[in-house]
């Protein structure tokens, strides 16, 4: 790619000069007369050329201005008017360079070739610092991919807070993880996380579990008992699979999550708690919305910051790291002497689908770990479930008569989007895409994204 030049020199000859020059070794160059038109353009150019004397405006105020608008661009600056202390005053001031007039173009060329040498290498030198800083594992949660690094950048975000969070995605993507992690690093990490496993409660006896019960409320309530939010008070509730949350409960986790108080059961006393609320789902809460069987106000207080965990089969990239992960973590309480991958397992793993999705990969290099003899997996150690994945019932051309495959998708993309009244994030959760991930689908298919 070209590098830009802005050449800023008010004696016309020597302006056309330099640009003609530099265009011929393969620059690209804009011209400005004034300090003034310079600035105008400055934000494009990969490195500024200027006069130190010029009218209005001399070169260290234009090079402070130049430092304002573009930080990080070259500056050269070339004068008639040279002196030690003019040297010194403009490197001090920020100037890469210094140019004495009168001189040669091959003096010139070693110049901006070097200037721009320093600025390559600086960019360079930032994009390894930004790398080094971005978070790979987040308590061990392993994850180079984008969608991961957004997902470590939401929690950093939101873990300081007290706001409710919602965690939604497949079974086994880490969604506990997240969520302890989330709770490790707030204010609260010192304080109890208590996770309710929603799904595992009978519905008979999920009141007195999580608001607790006086003695006597009902047949062998001996004692007065604390439910889990009692026990969670001051630190962190984890309601995990909430869609399973019955209706007469739903009502109750509302009046928690908006008045931050609740009647254990066979009381009318009125308890007050301090507790943030994190709650997860692996099922589709908007479509529980419309069939009636989630209350939409209750959804609106859990959904205060979505996040959406992405299947292991859209983060294809995360999964050489995680197998390695798990072989480090799992290879010394399995007894083994594996300390690789081969590459044909690892392509192996790759290929799968994952339904499990993290979980299930963990197990996969469990099992392994435990077959494998030497101190390298290799492809035939990896079994894999060898159940085909899901594909519809009845006719084998199960297209819609006439249509092609490109256009059922619009169809059923644009059937989302209305679904979610043109909400995207909502609209990727029901397609089970990341909002990313539909983005592009909408942009490679020409509709608007």
């Amino acid at each position: 790619m070209k590098k830009r030049i802005l050449v800023v020199e008010d004696e016309e000859k020597l302006r056309r000069v330099i640009e003609l020059h530099l265009l011929s070794t393969g620059f690209d160059v804009d011209k400005a007369a004034t300090a003034e038109e310079g600035l105008k353009i400055v934000d494009r150019a990969d490195l500024v050329l200027t006069d130190f004397k010029l009218p209005n405006m001399d070169g260290l105020q234009l090079l402070g201005l130049i430092r304002r608008q573009n930080a990080q661009v070259p500056v050269v600056i070339m004068t008639a008017f040279g002196s030690i202390e003019t040297a010194v005053e403009s490197m001090k001031a920020g100037a890469t360079d210094f140019l004495l007039k009168p001189f040669s173009l091959d003096h010139l060329m070693q110049v901006i070739g070097k200037a721009l040498e320093v600025r390559e290498l600086r960019d360079e030198n930032q994009k390894l610092k930004a790398e080094l800083g971005r978070r790979y594992e987040f308590d061990n949660i392993v994850g180079r991919s984008e969608n991961m690094q957004e997902i470590f950048a939401a929690i950093e975000r939101v873990a300081p807070t007290r706001a409710t969070v919602l965690l939604a995605g497949e079974s086994g993507v880490g969604k506990d993880l997240i969520a302890r992690a989330i709770h490790f690093h707030s204010p609260r990490r010192d304080r109890p996380l208590v996770k309710i496993n929603c799904s595992a409660l009978p519905e008979n006896l999920m009141e007195s579990e999580l608001f607790g019960y006086e003695k006597g409320a009902f047949t062998g309530a001996n004692t007065s008992k604390p439910g889990k939010f009692e026990q969670a008070d001051t630190g962190t509730v984890f309601l995990d699979e909430i869609g399973d949350v019955p209706a007469n409960i739903q009502v109750k986790l509302l009046r928690i999550l908006q008045e931050r108080e609740f009647e254990r059961l066979g009381s009318n006393v009125t308890r007050h708690i301090d507790v943030r609320v994190i709650a997860a789902t692996n099922k589709e809460l908007r479509a529980a919305l419309e069939q009636g069987t989630f209350r939409e106000d209750l959804y609106y207080r859990l959904n205060v910051v979505p996040l959406n965990i992405p299947p292991l089969r859209e983060r294809k990239g995360d999964i050489p790291f995680l197998a390695n992960h798990f072989l480090r973590k799992l290879a010394p309480d399995a007894g083994s002497r594996v300390e690789s991958i081969s590459d044909a397992a690892m392509e192996k793993l790759i290929a799968y689908h994952w339904p499990g999705n993290v979980r299930e990969l963990e197990n996969v290099i469990e099992r392994s770990l435990v077959m494998c003899a030497g101190t390298r997996l290799e492809a035939a150690d990896i079994k894999l479930e060898s159940a085909p994945r899901k594909t519809p019932q009845g006719d084998p051309h199960f297209l819609p008569e006439g249509m092609s495959l490109d256009e059922y998708e619009k169809d059923i993309i644009r059937e989302a989007l209305r679904r979610a009244d043109g909400n995207k994030s909502q609209a990727a959760r029901l397609l089970g895409l990341t909002r990313n991930a539909l983005r592009y689908r909408l942009t490679q298919m020409g509709m608007e994204a």
